[in-house]
């Protein structure tokens, strides 16, 4: 789902940019390609869940946290996206 996938690399972006983090210490950290980090931070790469948990460790971020505020930021925009559907029946 493309809605998941951008809103996983807009956390994970927050999370590194709050923790004063580049992507080059990022990668280094969780021994990932610096361009693979950076296409799922975009929303173009899909993350496996070994690697997703790679750059928890390396952001020291539970895993839970991350998919908590995943779940949260993709619930308002479905309240978002239902709303303007509801809006343009009427």
């Amino acid at each position: 789902m493309v809605l998941f996938r951008r809103m996983l690399g807009d956390v994970l972006r927050a999370q590194r940019m709050q923790r004063g983090m580049t992507l080059r210490e990022l990668s280094g950290e969780a021994r990932v390609s610096l361009g693979y980090i950076s296409e799922i931070e975009r929303g173009q790469k899909e993350a496996s869940s070994e690697l997703l948990a790679s750059l928890c460790t390396a952001l020291d971020l539970p895993l839970s946290a991350v998919l908590r505020e995943v779940s949260e930021a993709v619930a308002v925009e479905e309240i978002a996206t239902t709303s303007d559907v509801v809006a343009s029946a009427a």
